[in-house]
């Protein structure tokens, strides 16, 4: 443990250093509040024993600076030590950002149970800060869970359907576009027959990271809609720019080469419907949704391994 002592007197500040070293600290010590805040900031003590009267500036602003300086979390005690036993003196302490307020002379006994104190509250201090931490971090772990899909990793459909609902609103009120991508696996039924339910997964988690691979923006959304189809949300990006990225994400499922003998091209392909609109403030995000979805029907009709296009209304 390291404490910073700060006292003008060298009797007092001796007399101090001994009581601290005899705690089984190591003693550090300033003259001054403007040496006491070099050596806060470039030693970080534990605990700090400061006196109210200082030759240059006094105790109360040197705790101030200190609090000032903390990073967000820190914490250093800070024990005044201070002649002015009056009211208005210790309540000015503790407003300055003190923990204590001790009267000189001060017994080694009463100032080694306040470190002891002290100590203490530190520690209870860190631990919680520790289990915060951990709380924190399984927070995420769940979050982060019950956002994404088991099998694929993408965002699942209950993380969809909130972010769809965000961006929407927030492509209103920046008048904005927004883009809609559905893509639907080309005869994944007739797959999943020929090669089995493991095959079938296998291929799904190889598309969703190849859709994921090809939507490069932190913004853009990928998940797994249902079954074999996937959705992707296009934040301020115009039909046209949603054609670029649905024909990127057809031609990589082609690419994967996907064996699939019960599809034309003897591979596993993919339909896209896209659409873009700029949200009103009487329309909802389902027609976004609806108008992808008719466009991505189109092109199964057509033929499939194709991207449709529509404008929502």
């Amino acid at each position: 443990m390291k404490i910073l002592v700060v006292e003008d007197s060298r009797a007092n500040r001796l007399l101090l250093t001994q009581y601290v070293e005899q705690f089984g600290a190591t003693a550090l010590t300033a003259e001054t509040g403007e040496g006491a805040l070099e050596v806060f900031a470039r030693m970080k003590p534990d605990l700090v024993l400061l006196d109210v009267v200082l030759p240059d500036i006094d105790g109360f602003v040197v705790a101030q600076r200190i609090r000032a300086m903390e990073q967000l979390g820190e914490w250093t005690p800070i024990i005044f030590l201070s002649s002015l036993g009056d009211d208005a003196n210790v309540e000015k302490g503790i407003a300055a950002g003190g923990d204590d307020y001790l009267l000189k002379p001060v017994s080694q006994i009463v100032l080694g149970a306040k470190i002891r104190a002290m100590q203490r509250l530190v520690r209870m201090r860190g631990s919680l800060l520790a289990m915060t931490r951990k709380l924190d971090s399984a927070n995420r772990e769940l979050v982060r869970i019950s956002s994404s899909d088991g099998l694929t990793g993408v965002s699942n459909r209950r993380f969809f359907d909130e972010a769809i609902a965000l961006e929407w609103r927030r492509a209103r009120r920046h008048s904005n576009s927004i883009a809609m991508l559905m893509c639907d696996v080309d005869f994944f039924k007739l797959f999943n027959d020929t090669y089995g339910h493991q095959a079938g997964d296998d291929c799904l988690r190889k598309v969703a990271k190849a859709i994921s691979l090809n939507t490069e923006r932190p913004s853009d959304i990928v998940a797994r809609y249902g079954g074999e189809e996937f959705a992707v949300v296009l934040p301020e990006t115009t039909i046209g720019g949603a054609l670029m990225v649905a024909e990127k994400i057809r031609q990589a499922i082609r690419e994967l080469n996907i064996p699939h003998e019960s599809s034309p091209d003897g591979r596993v392909t993919m339909s896209i419907g896209i659409a873009s609109a700029a949200p009103g403030f009487d329309n909802p995000p389902d027609d976004l949704i609806l108008a992808a979805d008719k466009a991505l029907y189109r092109a199964k009709r057509e033929g499939r391994d194709r991207v449709c296009r529509a404008d929502a209304a």
